[in-house]
């Protein structure tokens, strides 16, 4: 795991330099390697009939691709939430799919998009710099746009491990697009931008020798709720990992229950 002590005093820094920027700047007014953050796909109404339960991206010629599960109880008639889930390093999309989908989302009629990084893990904790991986993003998001009608109330974003860290740095700096984070077992946050304040959830282990928890989620919250961003933190009796008991309070609190 590309994290370190330093890798989090850093973007520590960082963060509160981020939220003394403006959340009505443009993009134009931006610096280009804040403009590589930002997302530039605009919801929109489907314009494909869908297929349900989990299908291939097909956005990617290569090994890197991704899926999208859209729920049975899926219906044009009422938007449905829509949940991106980011993996962790060294690993890909299907990680989320091992478990059981149906069980966790079609209850709510959540539509879930699981892409893969370009990389071994995401472009900012992989190169220091954020660009293909928002980009793959954008097209990912605009493919569940075409084929689900989604309610742009219910955006989140989550992720675990570096997937966590991506979950929170790219949803602080997209803030106007994502209305929840859901971070699972973070490593630090570096948000490019603030462009508002999204509700955000982080899940950790106290047992985390992977990422331990003082020296990450503890100190995260601690920066987040300084900075009076609305945080539900939830410690858990285990390791680095995401329990079926966290994913279900996440999507509780994603849904506002």
């Amino acid at each position: 795991m590309p994290v370190t002590r330093r890798d989090f005093i850093q973007s520590a820094a960082a963060l509160i330099a981020a939220s003394a920027c403006s959340p009505r700047e443009s993009s134009s007014q931006l610096p280009t390697d804040v403009n590589e953050a930002m997302l530039t796909v605009k919801p929109s109404s489907p314009t494909q009939k869908p297929t349900m339960g989990l299908q291939p991206l097909g956005l990617s010629s290569g090994s890197r691709d991704g899926f999208i599960y859209i729920p049975p109880t899926y219906t044009e008639s009422k938007p449905s939430p829509l949940l991106v889930m980011l993996h962790g390093a060294g690993q890909s999309a299907k990680e989320f799919t091992r478990g059981s989908l149906p069980e966790i989302f079609d209850k709510d009629r959540i539509v879930v998009l699981i892409p893969d990084s370009r990389m071994p893990t995401w472009d900012m904790i992989y190169t220091g710099d954020y660009g293909p991986d928002v980009r793959f993003l954008d097209k990912a998001l605009a493919l569940a746009f075409s084929r689900c009608r989604i309610d742009q109330e219910k955006i989140a974003l989550g992720g675990f491990s570096d997937g966590a860290t991506y979950a929170l740095s790219l949803g602080i700096t997209n803030a106007n697009f994502f209305s929840t984070v859901l971070a699972f077992s973070p490593g630090f946050v570096k948000p490019a931008v603030k462009t508002g304040k999204p509700r955000i959830f982080i899940g950790h282990g106290t047992q985390d020798e992977i990422l331990p928890i003082d020296m990450t989620s503890r100190e995260i919250v601690a920066a987040l709720k300084e900075k009076n961003y609305p945080v539900k933190f939830e410690e858990f009796d285990g390791n680095h990992t995401m329990t079926r008991d966290e994913v279900t309070h996440a999507i509780d609190f994603f849904l506002q229950r």
